[in-house]
């Protein structure tokens, strides 16, 4: 079974954000290698959506429902709700992500 992947506007803003930077910080090549690979991984759950482990910052914050895959260091968060994937976070994993998913998820 495919599953339809979804973008939220705030993670198509992570990756414009962390692509930009790199862009900026190091080289055009770089960024263009980092987005082929987050894309990629985002790709990848169309068809192996749950191989994803679920988020533990979340889980802590009483959202059990997230899971993660990484293209280190980046960790890609999202939902699987029926035949969609659903991300909603793309973020350097070296963030502080129980402040991170406080912000995101409780407003």
């Amino acid at each position: 079974m495919n599953y339809r992947v979804q973008l939220t506007t705030d993670a198509k803003t992570d990756l414009a954000g962390i692509v930009g930077y790199i862009r900026v910080h190091d080289s055009l090549e770089s960024a263009q290698f980092v987005y082929d690979k987050l894309r990629a991984t985002i790709d990848s759950l169309k068809s192996f959506p749950n191989r994803g482990t679920v988020v533990e910052e979340a889980r802590q914050l009483g959202e059990d429902h997230l899971r993660e895959v990484f293209f280190k260091p980046y960790r890609i968060l999202y939902e699987v709700a029926d035949n969609r994937v659903i991300v909603y976070l793309i973020a350097d994993g070296r963030r502080n992500m129980q402040e991170l998913l406080a912000k995101r998820l409780l407003g």
